[in-house]
């Protein structure tokens, strides 16, 4: 059960909070800054000199898939590079591609073979990974290696990874984006989600409490939020214990069954919209959030047609809110829904404790 007082008690959120998991949500800003610095030490420039054959994308347990499905939106199928996603380097990699990856393992062994293959190849490889460790043993002299500076508990390295990714296609001149704007925006919501604001003024906090007791189903009416959606259902499913539909508007449309049962509540005058102080009847209640973070006549269109199917949906479109383009109005709300995702889950008590351990050979 959810202890709504708790979010409104900042002592009590501190005394629950003992591992300072809001704080490290809090620090988003300051790694952003701190990978920025580490790049430019790192002479990432240069080495971004000339544009690739092909951007590859390594993704790895944790957060980094999240972070190429956001990348891949943002650049979108007129990126004049081909875009490629991949568990482990390719086989035909080589002198004339560019190799992103990260990892919070530093015993990733996979990640380690294919850091050293594309090292050994040519290819210019960028990595946010730990100081120590096989990984940075393959990266070692071969690979422009950005390790943290801002330590934060396992899970937390997203606005890292995002901006070193970030930085990557900004130098190949595939994306720009200025990150001392990133780092400020995402200070300004860290601030606006803190936890001596109440409820009613905090957004994370009011996001909490509409999820609370409810299965999320989190829709982007355009490619990048959807792709926020994806890092929203990670984070509320890592901090909150909490499993949720994560997916376009348009795909969740054909999802028949689903997508009946949600107009169907909507239209019939049941509680998907209801205060959420009020006790779910039955099932499980489902509560949509539509997201937006591109503007213009196609996202105007679908929020038009979700509305009118789904009257009373929370819309979260935060572009009015902050500057600096996509990139960082993305990040925003992700960061947004990842302290929410914290609230969430230190008012339901499904933080905290030993993690079981993983079955042997998973």
């Amino acid at each position: 059960m959810l202890d709504e007082s708790l979010l409104d008690d900042p002592a009590r959120l501190t005394d629950h909070d003992a591992g300072g998991l809001l704080r490290a949500g809090a620090s988003a800003g300051a790694q952003v800054r701190a990978t920025a610095e580490a790049a430019t030490e790192a002479g990432l420039a240069g080495l971004l000199d000339v544009r690739p054959r092909a951007l590859v994308l390594l993704t790895r347990p944790g957060v980094s898939s999240e972070v190429a499905g956001l990348l891949a939106a943002l650049l979108g199928a007129s990126c004049p590079v081909p875009l490629v996603v991949a568990d482990a380097a390719p086989t035909w990699v080589g002198a004339l591609d560019v190799v992103v990856a990260h990892t919070e393992d530093p015993g990733d062994d996979v990640l380690a073979e294919s850091v050293d293959r594309a090292s050994r190849r040519g290819a210019r490889v960028v990595l946010t990974a730990p100081e120590e460790g096989p990984v940075a043993a393959a990266a070692a002299g071969r690979a422009a290696l950005l390790p943290s500076r801002v330590p934060v508990p396992p899970g937390f390295s997203f606005p890292r990874a995002f901006t070193a990714a970030l930085l990557v296609v900004h130098g190949l001149d595939l994306l720009r984006t200025d990150t001392d704007v990133l780092a400020d925006e995402l200070d300004v919501e860290s601030e606006r989600d803190h936890p001596v604001h109440e409820s009613f003024v905090n957004p994370a906090k009011s996001i909490a409490l509409r999820l609370a007791e409810r299965t999320p189903l989190l829709w982007g009416l355009d490619p990048v939020a959807t792709a926020v959606a994806h890092r929203a259902a990670a984070a509320l499913a890592g901090f909150a214990g909490v499993v949720c539909d994560a997916a376009s508007y348009a795909q969740a449309m054909t999802r028949s069954g689903l997508y009946r049962a949600v107009v169907r509540q909507a239209t019939s005058g049941a509680d998907i919209f209801a205060d959420p102080d009020e006790e779910p009847s039955g099932g499980s209640v489902l509560r949509v959030q539509l997201l937006a973070v591109r503007q213009g006549p196609e996202v105007q269109a679908a929020k038009r047609a979700a509305s009118d199917a789904l009257p009373g949906a929370d819309l979260m479109e935060p572009a009015e809110e902050v500057s600096g383009g996509d990139a960082v109005c993305a990040a925003m709300l992700a960061l947004r829904f990842e302290l929410a995702a914290l609230y969430l889950g230190l008012a339901a008590g499904t933080l905290g404790g030993p993690v079981p351990p993983a079955p042997v050979g998973a």
